[in-house]
This record gives C-alpha cells, structure tokens and sequence, in this order.
C-alpha cells in the first residue's frame, strides 16, 4: 500500500514498527528486503518516500533538508497510529535523518538502525573537488558540482548492480539520478551539521552496520558517531559490502543483526556495545 509518495510502501504487523529511510538519490526499494524479513517476523513495517525523490532531477533540487525531514515525520506518524514501539532505520543520509528524528521524539522512538550512516563523502570514489564543495555555501554555486550516486559504485557485486540498473530502466521504475546534483549535496552537509548538534541529545540504544571498504563514506563516519552517541552501540563492521548494505552481497547479515535487534527493543534488555566484525 503506498502512501506518502508513489513509490512508498507499508507493511501491517504486530504492534512494534520500524520505520525505514532510504538513501539521498535513492528510493524506498533500497530498503525492501530489510522491510520484507521484518515484516515475515511478524514487525509493521513503514518505507517513506523522501521529498524530491523518484521523480527526476528537477523535483530533488527544489527541496531542502528540512523537506526530506518532514517526509519522515510523516513516515513516523504513520507507524505511532497503530504501534507502541518503533525502530527508526536508516541508509546513508536516511541514518542521518534518523539521528535527528530520535532527538526529536524521543518518547516515540525506542531505538535506532544506521546503515552506513553518512555524514562527509570521503570513500575512494568521492571526486577531489569535494574538499573544495566544502566552501560552498550557496545553492546557486552548488549546482556548479556534481558528485557520483552511491548506486554508480555502492554496489560490491557486478551480477547485481548491473541487474538493479536494468531494472530501474524498466516503465514505472523510480527516476533515480545516475549523478548527485551539488545542491542535494548542499542541503546535505546542512542536515549533516543540524544531527551533529544533537548526538549528545539521543540516548535511544542503537545499531550501526558499516563496511570496511565504504566507497562513498569511509568508516570514519561510524566511529564519529559511535563516539559521540551517549547510549548504548552496537557497531558492526561487514568485510564484503560497499555502501549500499541494505541491497549488497551482505544484505542477509544485515537483515539478521536488524532482526536480533528490534527483537530486544520489542521484548527484551539490549545488549551493551562494542564493535564487532561480520
């Protein structure tokens, strides 16, 4: 059932929800196979369509962050009418909006599942003007850059990448950009820095899965909010993923660390952090 946008979904379930954000440039497909075996294990599941997104360059650059928040927020609404527990995961920046909505409501949400969370671009195939988009602070100058998507190199297995490209060629598919327009980019890194503020704000237990060998945002990015994170974390670090965990060769070990986890969140105590190698 779609709601929030074309290409969201909802699945109905039990009375612990999860609420699961998708990836700057991408779509909520991103997040359907981790929104499937939550849904089989018996969890309402709720996948949002981010504000701009699936419909083409020119809708994504007429948003701001703020925009991609709110489509959250409605997201968040959707599951609080019918659950009493909810976990918020998110892909990329999607981790990043979790961040900020956990700080936000904090009475509402009781946990959270960051993939590859993502707060500089620095991996291998992050170009080099990207220290210099640093300086940037206007949108009319922003869109002078152009960055990879994380769909052009998030992907460790050929087979599958090249199947996922094939697929959003076909009618009805989401209108994914196969380059992230600077003014995207922008509204980012100002998202980025509004969640940087609150970290210290989130005492929800979390769970992070981040690969070794990140090509859009390094490892850093895990550890830097690990460390700041004041609650309980659960790092877990995957040895054959590239950034796009959710659809990656290890997306099944993905989905067994979220499963564990939103089992505690709904019954029992969570477990405390340390980082551990998948």
């Amino acid at each position: 059932m779609d709601r929030g946008g074309s290409h969201a979904f909802s699945i109905a379930g039990g009375r612990t929800g999860v609420l699961l954000l998708h990836g700057l440039c991408g779509s909520p497909t991103e997040m359907r196979f981790v929104a499937n075996g939550l849904a089989r294990a018996g969890y309402s599941v709720h996948c949002p369509q981010l504000a701009g997104h699936c419909a083409g360059e020119a809708d994504l650059v007429a948003t701001t962050w703020q925009d991609w928040v709110t489509s959250a927020e409605r997201g968040l609404d959707v599951l609080s009418g019918s659950c009493d527990r909810i976990v918020v995961g998110g892909l990329s920046t999607g981790a990043v909006i979790a961040l900020l909505l956990a700080s936000r409501f904090p009475a509402r949400i009781q946990g959270l599942a960051l993939y590859s969370p993502t707060l500089w671009l620095d991996g291998r195939c992050i170009p080099w003007f990207a220290h210099l988009f640093r300086l940037v602070t206007f949108r009319r100058f922003a869109n002078l850059f152009r960055f990879p998507a994380p769909l052009e190199f998030g992907i460790k297995d050929d087979r599958l990448r090249t199947f996922i490209k094939s697929a959003l060629a076909a009618p009805g598919a989401p209108a994914l950009p196969f380059s992230t327009p600077g003014v995207a980019v922008l509204e980012r890194r100002r998202l980025v820095n509004r969640a940087l503020n609150v970290l210290g704000e989130i005492h929800q237990p979390v769970l992070m899965l981040h690969p070794r060998d990140d090509d859009y945002a390094s490892l850093a990015n895990a550890f830097h909010v690990q460390a700041r994170l004041p609650g309980r974390v659960e790092l877990v670090v995957l040895e054959d993923s590239y950034h796009l965990i959710t659809i990656d060769r290890q997306r099944q070990t993905v989905l067994d660390h979220t499963l564990n986890f939103v089992g505690r969140i709904a019954g029992a105590a969570e477990p405390r952090c340390v980082g551990i190698a998948a």
